[in-house]
Parts: structure tokens; C-alpha cells; sequence
């Protein structure tokens, strides 16, 4: 049986951490983005990853509605960025970004790519995986939207595959509830502190 112990904690967390970003200015919002996406860019470059799994933020998310295309400027002609498919069993399908025209509406407010489906597993092409998150602590234990979809997502990437989570400044803290299912990250990226390499 699940242990169901930290879920009203994770909940409660999960509300204050969104508050916290609806109540950013606008500024420090563009501001924060910026710096995100400036430290980013610089992986990016150092790395040379023929293949980024993105997302398209939502909301207030750090980096903003135009880290897509970002992401497609940071890489080479060649390289591939993949974006989520949300499934009806809130697993994760995958497919190439093709520029914002060929986002489409998805579930929960969520903007998709419309081309071919890759399958769940095509996360596992990616050589760095940029995930979305409303804190990670310094064990790594990220804290997402309570879905479920990216902890099972990651499964299917390789322990050697780097996985970065975008924060804004406060949200790399010191300890976050984790459960069996929860899968930690290997980095973040904050806008004061640029990347940070976690234990997993």
C-alpha cells in the first residue's frame, strides 16, 4: 500500500510554492526568466546535446512561454527539441517542436506540439532533460505539480542523462518530502545561482 503520510504536506507545499509565483511581479518574473535561460544557454553550449527533452511552461513557470523556441536557438541545426504530450493516464508521449504555430491546446491549460507522436520511451533519446518544478531540495527531491507525469517520465531516462529543473530564487531548499515513486534531478538552475549540480 502507498504510503500516504506526506501527501497533505505535499499539497500544502504545492499551494504555497504557486502563490508564491502568482505573487511575483511581472519584472522579476521577465527578470528571473532571463538569468534562467541565459544559464541554460550556457549548458546547453558545453554540453552539445543533439537532443533536449523541453516542456512549454505554463503560467508564471521560470523561463517562460518562449523556452521552446530558446531551447531551438541553443541548438544546432541538426538537434532535435522534444516537447510533452500529456496521455489520458497522465504518462508523458513525446514530439519534435516544430516552432510555436504548431502548438496546439492541450489538458489543464497546457500548450503541445501537434506532429507525430514518438512514444513515451523517445525521452530516453534525450542527452538532456530540462523539467519543470515548483522546488527541488539539495538531495535533488523535486516537487512538481502532483500529476505524477514526469516522475514516471523519468524512469525511462538514463542515470548518465542530466536532468535540470528551472527554479526561481527560493525554491532550491533545504528538504522536500519525497515518496518511493518520486525520481530526483540532478540539477538545478536558478536565476542568482545559474546551475547547480545536486547529489542523486
Amino acid at each position: 500500500m502507498p504510503d500516504l503520510s506526506d501527501l497533505p504536506r505535499k499539497a500544502s507545499l504545492r499551494a504555497a510554492l504557486l502563490n508564491r509565483r502568482r505573487a511575483l511581479p511581472a519584472t522579476s518574473l521577465d527578470e528571473g526568466s532571463a538569468h534562467v535561460v541565459a544559464a541554460l544557454s550556457s549548458l546547453v553550449r558545453n554540453e552539445r546535446p543533439n537532443c533536449v527533452a523541453g516542456y512549454v511552461p505554463l503560467g508564471p513557470e521560470p523561463g517562460g512561454p518562449g523556452l521552446p523556441d530558446a531551447l531551438a536557438d541553443m541548438l544546432g541545426s541538426e538537434a532535435r527539441v522534444l516537447l510533452p504530450v500529456l496521455l489520458p493516464d497522465s504518462d508523458l508521449d513525446w514530439a519534435i517542436y516544430h516552432g510555436p504555430y504548431a502548438l496546439t491546446p492541450g489538458p489543464h491549460g497546457l500548450r503541445e506540439p501537434s506532429g507525430r507522436r514518438l512514444g513515451p520511451d523517445a525521452i530516453a533519446t534525450a542527452e538532456l532533460v530540462v523539467v519543470p518544478a515548483l522546488a527541488v531540495d539539495k538531495r535533488g527531491v523535486r516537487l512538481g505539480r502532483g500529476g505524477g507525469s514526469y516522475d514516471r517520465a523519468l524512469t525511462r531516462v538514463s542515470p548518465e542523462t542530466l536532468v535540470v529543473a528551472l527554479l526561481y530564487d527560493g525554491e532550491l531548499v533545504e528538504s522536500l518530502p519525497e515518496e518511493p515513486h518520486d525520481r530526483r534531478v540532478g540539477a538545478v538552475i536558478t536565476p542568482s545561482g545559474g546551475l547547480v549540480h545536486l547529489p542523486v
